[in-house]
């Protein structure tokens, strides 16, 4: 049976524990070395001679990873960093005149996966030993459509433009304006529609590092979409972005292909990879340990087969269970219980005002908050928490506050273990298992990917002792298993406990999955906001969803919703009805 064996010497702390894991292996025990410890003093493991019994695995904690492979998988990967480290089968393929989306939980390969194809990583085809070379891929897709389109890359004929995943970082290698840096790199004269498109023209005077996140996915995504090319590749081009500009965003790519031009993108949330995208790649393997890249399909059922964990034209289960959008049942509820409620506040902030209109939150429920960036989210958050003062109006009860902030910050670093102690020995059933966090004990904070840090600090926050819990925009850096599973823990959370959630997200479908109720956030960016609310979620996702001018509707399989094609006949049905939101 084929397998492949990881390896993070970084978790191994020890020579001890090095040569007590070298002296359990069986192989090891007949002479053979299957397990090494290299002059470097890293512990390796022989492919070749493992036998898959997995021995290894409980004392390495979280370091080793042993994955038998089905027998009649022998090929070749596309690429391998290194001896037993992560490894990636096959390749995504760009489709002129269609954008095409790449799916899959964080950890297998997508971000490799589209930089073989933006050629900023060569190809190995596994032997790591050698330096990657592009012209391997003629060979490895010989036969295939993938060929031609390889062919065409190696001759010049096919031009990409890559925007990369962590945006955050451009200030760091880029310095100067943002009109400076879109102007230099636009080939094709389009400076003015494409700003004026994105929305940018506010900020075209402003340096690179005095952007916010979402203002630089929008100036990436612009300068990407600037260059000549014939393949433009978007690593989450969403992120940061509000649902206003996940929308938007959504109708710009779609304008960018022809019959010489395609997207190809990498993106977690599920309403939008719907929404934008004709044909879906599902990615599938061991987080951290291998991925593969599925046949392309229709967008439709590409989601609804990731869904569902099996690829029956290719025979394969990658997922134990199928992820389900079962009709929500309502909470049990005794009486409407108040937990806090408030006058008509308002908050000034620079040349930013903010009015929330009177309201109350009650007990036992999850209320979700929408609107645009820039608008007084997370303002209303930290005055509902307790971090803002109001210049006018009064909220009329003391609460226990438990918040997870926007941006997460390390206020001092320390090992999760420690940091999680409270959630450990409280909640490892409700909280720490399903967010998959014990791999995470060892580290320290400040070595936490956006992912883990994200997981760590919802923990933190859902265990501490409090009466309302607030949570602004948990999904962020988090994949689309990881977020439907945040949405069971929170609803069940509130079932157990009693308390309430209010959550800030732009994540369409995570919103309306766990909320009860909803608040809505008007207005101007960074001028004036307006928070309505709470509604019940057909009054609140109504009154959001027309503001947004686009209708939902629930997927006759799964029942997940989606976006209606603007003006088809059911967008039009819906919008007559003045009914935009989908009925249960």
């Amino acid at each position: 049976m084929p397998r492949i064996a990881i390896v993070d010497n970084e978790k191994l702390k020890s020579i001890e524990q090095k040569l007590q894991i070298q002296k359990i292996c069986p192989v090891n025990k007949t002479g053979q070395e299957c397990i090494g410890i290299d002059p470097a003093g890293k512990l390796t493991i022989d492919e070749g001679l493992c036998t898959g019994c997995g021995l290894c695995v409980k004392p390495g904690n979280g370091a080793i990873q042993i994955i038998n492979l089905p027998e009649e998988w022998n090929k070749k990967p596309v690429h391998r960093y290194g001896e037993n480290r992560f490894c990636l089968y096959s390749l995504p393929a760009p489709s002129y005149g269609n954008v095409v989306g790449l799916v899959g939980i964080n950890g297998v390969g997508k971000s490799t996966a589209i930089k073989v194809l933006a050629r900023m990583i060569k190809p190995n085809l596994g032997d790591y030993e050698k330096e990657g070379n592009f012209d391997l891929l003629l060979d490895y897709f010989k036969g295939t459509e993938a060929q031609a389109f390889f062919q065409k890359l190696k001759e010049g004929k096919v031009k990409i433009s890559y925007k990369p995943q962590q945006v955050e970082l451009i200030p760091k290698s880029t310095k100067g304006k943002v009109r400076d840096l879109l102007k230099k790199v636009d080939e094709k004269n389009l400076f003015e529609k494409i700003v004026e498109e994105l929305d940018l023209k506010n900020i075209l005077d402003r340096e690179l590092t005095q952007l916010s996140g979402g203002e630089l996915q929008r100036v990436a995504i612009a300068a990407s979409a600037l260059k000549k090319a014939n393949v433009y590749i978007f690593d989450e081009p969403t992120s940061y972005l509000d649902i206003k500009q996940r929308i938007n965003i959504s109708k710009f790519m779609k304008g960018l292909v022809d019959e010489n031009t395609s997207v190809l993108l990498v993106e977690h949330d599920l309403i939008i990879l719907d929404y934008m995208t004709e044909f879906i790649h599902i990615m599938y393997g061991t987080a951290g340990a291998y991925g593969v890249v599925s046949k392309a399909k229709p967008s439709k059922n590409g989601i609804n087969t990731y869904l569902s964990g099996y690829i029956r034209d290719e025979n394969m289960r990658f997922r134990p269970y199928e992820i389900k959008f079962l009709p929500r049942q309502p909470f049990v509820e005794k009486t409407n219980i108040e937990l806090v409620c408030w006058d008509d506040l308002s908050k000034d902030l620079g040349d930013f005002k903010l009015k929330i209109d009177a309201g109350k939150l009650y007990k036992h429920r999850v209320i979700g908050v929408l609107g645009e960036n820039g608008i007084g989210k997370t303002t209303f958050v930290k005055i509902i928490a307790g971090k803002l003062k109001t210049d006018k109006g009064n909220i009329n009860q003391q609460l226990k506050v438990s918040y997870k902030p926007q941006y997460l910050e390390i206020e001092e670093d320390e090992l999760v273990e420690f940091f999680l102690a409270n959630a450990i020995a409280k909640y490892k059933t409700q909280l720490i298992t399903p967010l998959h966090l014990e791999q995470t004990f060892t580290k320290m904070l400040s070595q936490l990917s956006g992912g883990e840090l994200q997981r760590v600090m919802i923990a933190k926050c859902l265990s501490e002792n409090a009466e309302l819990y607030l949570l602004d925009e948990p999904s962020a850096y988090l994949d689309i298993e990881q977020r439907l599973a945040l949405s069971k823990i929170v609803r069940d959370f509130v079932e157990q406990k009693g308390a309430s959630i209010l959550v800030v997200d732009h994540d369409l479908l995570f919103i309306d999955y766990i909320s009860d109720d909803l608040m809505v956030f008007e207005g101007l960016p960074a001028k004036e906001g307006s928070a309505k609310g709470p509604f019940n979620m057909r009054q609140g996702m109504n009154r959001f969803l027309k503001h947004l001018q686009i209708t939902l509707r629930k997927d006759i399989e799964t029942h997940r919703p989606r976006i209606n094609k603007v003006d088809s006949v059911l967008d039009r049905e819906q919008k007559r009805k003045n009914e935009y939101y989908y009925a249960n």
